[in-house]
């Protein structure tokens, strides 16, 4: 793989213009919003990721998809256009992620999330790469409720 240059190109350029959902800390007052999305965002609305589990990390949570489970609690976070590109890119880095690289902890893909009037909404979700999610399944500490800010608080 190529140093971080080559990463920006990859996921950068041709990536649809979705909004992002965000369940773990990049949730408002979770630690990454104020880093990642502070004045980058025109809109940030709850929503709901139905069909995944979300599971407790090492500091932090992951999304595994798992059909007819869930939901996933956490915001829609839309971009203000002139940032979303380089928020995508930002987002990428901060989850490792690279397409097609098996390393990957995360991978990010196309999901419909759930507004509050329950319109579906396509979004850039940041999922368990296969590797991680299948040793989370095995083994991992399931978050009830989907819910990363009211699992952290009740530590």
């Amino acid at each position: 793989m190529g140093g971080t240059g080559d990463r920006r190109l990859t996921t950068g350029h041709g990536a649809a213009r979705l909004p992002f959902f965000v369940y773990g800390t990049l949730r408002p007052g979770e630690p990454n919003h104020a880093a990642y999305l502070h004045g980058r965002t025109a809109a940030e609305e709850p929503a709901l990721l139905p069909g995944a589990v979300l599971y407790d990390g090492p500091g932090y949570p992951y999304a595994v998809e798992a059909s007819g489970a869930g939901p996933v609690r956490g915001e829609l976070v839309t971009a203000l256009p002139a940032a979303h590109d380089r928020l995508l890119v930002a987002l990428d880095l901060l989850e490792e992620y690279v397409p097609g690289d098996p390393r990957n902890l995360y991978e990010r893909v196309a999901r419909d999330v759930v507004r509050p009037d329950g319109t579906a909404v396509r979004a850039w979700v940041y999922v368990a790469a296969p590797r991680l999610a299948a040793g989370l399944r095995a083994s991992g500490t399931v978050i009830g409720g989907g819910d990363w800010a009211s699992h952290r608080l009740g530590r």
